[in-house]
């Protein structure tokens, strides 16, 4: 079976930062660069509403008890980890660094790697499209809502109803404008992923480049030492690692089938780069949003590279193996057990 790690991707990431730190954009040209990241961001989102068949929300929500256990991971579990690593590191790690850690703590799952990971491990696609859909939608609110909560606790940063409007303006608008469309051009554009894929990664090295012009032009590079990205490297890694952790056994514990405790795994430790470096440049506008997405741009690598490893795993328990019976037959079992 083949890795299902997308090193072009991430090369391409660091080549982002690489070139921002570089040629960082800024003045007239930023403007006009932000202006159509805005429109590739607004486009990307059409794109996740006209792909997402209504059919397959519907029956996925009728598994409501998996649907809010995946919800809870996401939305419950992962904040209060970031509250906790608050508690446990704030004289550790730079206050930017933290806030960026909390943030990757409140975003929504991923879609296509959270489905492709189910799929590949032999889990129950159909609730992991539904429940990956689901996170997605809802982070437009949540997000926003728990960064309110959470971070104005703190005294970082506040929620305007201005914020709000954007993010439904730039993020949820062009996703329900693709859902009424979807009946009309919904096969079209799903047998075209490879033709529309160049859309959802491209909107997303627009905003990083973007992101970490503004963060190179405030000193980013100056402000932190590689000490502090070994330790966000190492609190990405514990923070996943707890996570799969109560995912893998929550789910058993809640009685879920096999199929169905693998798409908890993999829909409920993912967090998304694709809703969260947009919804951070709308966030935390006028603020050092390169250092905030950080965290996220290394957690993204992280989770793709260990759940591929989980996939493969899973994979091969299923795997019949071949086994000679006293009597000279052949027997069929499951490496699963």
């Amino acid at each position: 079976m083949k890795r299902f790690i997308p090193d072009t991707f991430t090369m391409l990431l660091v080549a982002m930062v690489a070139l921002a730190s570089i040629l960082p954009i800024s003045g007239e040209p930023a403007e006009w660069f932000g202006l159509a990241t805005n429109l590739a961001v607004a486009l990307l989102f059409f794109l996740h509403g006209a792909r997402l068949s209504t059919d397959v929300v519907v029956s996925g929500f009728l598994h409501w008890r998996l649907q809010s256990f995946i919800l809870a991971v996401t939305f419950v579990v992962f904040p209060l980890l970031g509250l906790l690593l608050g508690l446990l590191t704030p004289w550790l790690i730079p206050p930017a660094l933290y806030l960026g850690l909390l943030y990757l703590c409140v975003l929504p799952s991923t879609v296509q790697s959270s489905i492709a990971f189910t799929s590949i491990a032999g889990g129950n696609v159909p609730a992991a499209i539904c429940a990956a859909s689901a996170s997605n939608i809802l982070g437009m609110f949540l997000t926003p809502a728990l960064v309110a909560v959470l971070f104005s606790a703190g005294g970082h940063v506040g929620v305007s109803l201005d914020m709000i409007w954007k993010i439904l303006l730039q993020l949820f608008l062009p996703f329900v404008l693709g859902q009424v469309l979807q009946p009309f051009i919904g096969n079209w554009i799903r047998a075209r992923k490879s033709l529309l894929a160049p859309v959802d990664r491209g909107s997303i090295l627009m905003v990083v480049y973007l992101a970490f012009s503004n963060a190179v032009i405030e000193g980013i590079w100056s402000e932190f030492s590689a000490a502090d990205l070994s330790l966000v490297i190492g609190l990405d890694i514990v923070l996943l690692a707890v996570v799969l952790a109560v995912t893998f056994y929550g789910s058993k514990l809640f009685g879920f089938s096999r199929e169905d405790r693998i798409a908890a795994v993999f829909c409920g430790s993912k967090k998304s780069l694709a809703s969260g470096v947009p919804m951070a440049g709308v966030i935390f506008a006028g603020q050092s949003v390169g250092a905030i997405v950080l965290p996220l741009m290394l957690f993204h690598q992280i989770q793709l590279m260990v759940c591929a490893w989980l996939a493969r795993r899973f994979a091969m328990a299923l795997q019949p193996v071949d086994r000679m019976t006293a009597g000279g037959g052949t027997e069929v079992v499951s490496k699963a057990g």
